[in-house]
């Protein structure tokens, strides 16, 4: 009976090794080329690094230029399309955790917003140009500024919504025999619970539009001039990236890298401010 034991426990700690193993693996080739890609962004991106690459606009094959219209117009469409997505996504997140649990509607907004958080950016830029492009004649920022919003509404609606569903019954309880009403619960006492996510929900949410390339082909396409007119085509860095990147002009290519560079850097930025600024404090 020992000997049988024994067998079978060396088979599940050589199973357990193996897998162990294999993970580890696994992680290590992941973390190498995440490595080999940040190398050669850092190589490449700090290469171009210069004082004429927020001063200046994109230039002519050959001619000394920079990327400052599309740095501003990436920040001009980034940030409305925050600013209508922000309390957009907010307020729907908090009528599905509040009044969504046995309601149809709500059923439909979340499968519409599971969809919406799987389709693909390029049909999204599609109907955007179908609704607005097509309709109107000309590309624009404004245009621009609605598909980055249609791609970041949906992130912020389920994370609002799973954040809440966190917020401890005792707390609810306690609040409503208060007399509290419930749009007071749940906006002084269940959204302030969990600001610190909602908050990180919103961060993640721009910088995952902060990079959207094939929605704005369609939409804002590009400017080679400075423009604060969203009814105008408008420069942005995910195209001027597309488009210089392919590029046969080295100079071209090199704003491309410094361009990946400072997108790359934002989000990071936002990442790191989403986990340290807003993160919880655990109480002393």
């Amino acid at each position: 009976m020992d000997a049988v034991v024994n067998s079978v426990y060396r088979r599940r700690l050589l199973g357990h090794r193996v897998g162990i193993a294999l993970s580890v693996l696994a992680m290590a080739i992941g973390l190498g080329f995440l490595l080999w890609i940040l190398a050669t962004l850092l190589i490449n991106g700090f290469g171009a690094l210069s004082h004429t690459l927020f001063t200046m606009d994109t230039p002519a094959p050959g001619s000394p230029g920079g990327l400052r219209n599309a740095i501003v117009g990436s920040l001009m469409m980034v940030g409305l399309s925050t600013a209508i997505s922000t309390p957009v996504g907010i307020l729907a997140g908090i009528y599905l955790a509040e009044y969504g649990q046995n309601n149809k509607f709500a059923a439909v907004t979340r499968f519409v917003t599971d969809i919406m958080l799987s389709a693909p950016s390029i049909v999204i830029g599609l109907f955007v140009y179908a609704l607005c492009v097509a309709r109107f004649q000309h590309f624009s920022g404004y245009a621009g500024t609605v598909a980055l919003s249609l791609i970041s509404i949906p992130v912020i609606v389920r994370t609002t919504d799973n954040m809440l569903h966190l917020v401890p019954n005792s707390l609810l309880e306690a609040a409503f025999a208060l007399g509290a009403p419930r749009w007071k619960v749940s906006m002084t006492v269940r959204l302030r619970a969990v600001k610190a996510g909602v908050v990180t929900g919103v961060l993640l949410a721009v910088a995952r539009i902060a990079g959207e390339t094939a929605p704005l082909l369609f939409t804002a396409l590009n400017n080679q001039f400075f423009s604060l007119d969203m009814k105008q085509p408008m420069a942005n860095l995910p195209v001027a990236i597309y488009l210089f990147a392919m590029s046969s002009y080295e100079d071209w290519r090199s704003l491309a890298w410094g361009a990946a560079l400072i997108v790359t850097f934002s989000v990071l930025l936002l990442n790191i401010l989403s986990r340290t600024a807003f993160r919880q404090k655990n109480p002393q």
